[in-house]
């Protein structure tokens, strides 16, 4: 599997997914790879997380991510279910605009309603291309990783700094810095290195050549 020059789409359905499934693989990626990071829902229809917007875009400055390299939709929290056709052409609109070639989304472990809906549309609106499963633990029920990808310490600061943009949560204990750092020590203990980030593999699709030759 390689990632370096490829399009990668990542997919989350609210502020702070993306980075807490894969933030420290997503900063070691952006050197190498043409990256989107597109959240379906901003949140604002609760009057408790008027901040997220600005904490997003913090955070996703604070990995390394361009601006015009964040997309943050108004699809309503909660709501995913009814609103599966529109986010499934959204999802194709994505597809014809950016081309992606890997997709990172939730898992589909996952069973927070809208994190399913992310992940059940995604795999119909990228069939033919490689679909990988995060993880967000506060809302997952049997995630077990089968694809890891090492990452460096530098990655791992630079997911737990962009983490603690978020002050609208920083009394969860999913965003306690011990935490996280463990989760990716753990990671790696099951890929025998440092730290790793896992994933579940929802599709993978293989193609010939050599890795110079993939687009």
């Amino acid at each position: 599997m390689y990632f370096y020059g490829k399009r990668v789409l990542f997919l989350g359905a609210h502020p702070d997914d993306i980075e807490l499934g894969c933030g420290a693989l997503l900063h070691h990626l952006l050197p190498h790879s043409e990256v989107l990071c597109v959240t379906l829902s901003d949140n604002q229809k609760n009057p408790l997380l008027q901040n997220l917007v600005e904490e997003h875009f913090a955070s996703m400055d604070t990995l390394g991510v361009p601006r015009d390299r964040v997309v943050l939709e108004t699809f309503t929290t909660r709501y995913f279910p009814t609103a599966r056709q529109e986010i499934l052409e959204y999802l194709l609109r994505l597809r014809r605009d950016f081309k992606p070639q890997i997709v990172f989304t939730h898992t589909l472990q996952d069973i927070h309603q809208d994190h399913n809906v992310v992940t059940q549309e995604a795999l119909r609106a990228y069939r033919g291309m490689t679909v990988l499963g995060f993880d967000v633990v506060r809302s997952s029920h049997g995630f077990f990783p089968h694809f890891l990808v090492e990452v460096t310490e530098q990655d791992v600061e630079a997911k737990i700094n962009a983490l603690m943009c978020y002050k609208t949560y920083r009394d969860k204990y999913y965003f306690q810095p011990e935490l996280l750092r463990a989760t990716m020590v753990r990671h790696g203990a099951l890929a025998e290195r440092t730290y790793a980030e896992g994933f579940d593999i929802l599709r993978i699709v293989s193609q010939y050549g050599m890795p110079a030759e993939a687009n």
